[in-house]
């Protein structure tokens, strides 16, 4: 098992920045990736940013040069630096990571962002 904790998330103004953090523990061998997605009321879960053993990072075409995930040196926590944050950008958002095929999850953190 694996268990992921977030952190870092709250309420910010349009154009501000917040740094969410997610701690993974457990059995995390063989993790493939990690990574963040986000869910607002009323839509579907989806993807923000992902990066995955080797490195290689993907983002959502929507947080493309505002956003930026990155791993601790321990390869046990990942970041997500969110700049230039809209209001559209708020949701909770949940700490993602794949051990295919199983995916494991957070429990989530809100991020509010106010106009």
């Amino acid at each position: 098992q694996v268990q992921l904790v977030e952190s870092g998330g709250g309420l910010v103004q349009a154009g501000g920045s917040l740094r969410l953090s997610c701690a993974m523990s457990g059995s995390i061998f063989s993790i493939n990736a990690m990574g963040w997605y986000r869910q607002a009321p009323g839509s579907q879960r989806e993807l923000v940013a992902q990066i995955t053993s080797s490195g290689r990072t993907n983002y959502a075409d929507s947080v493309k040069g505002r956003f930026t995930i990155s791993r601790g040196n321990a390869k046990s926590t990942v970041y997500l630096q969110m700049n230039s944050l809209k209001p559209e950008d708020t949701a909770v958002y949940y700490c993602n990571a794949q051990r295919l095929p199983v995916t494991y999850w957070g429990q989530g953190t809100q991020v509010t962002v106010s106009s």
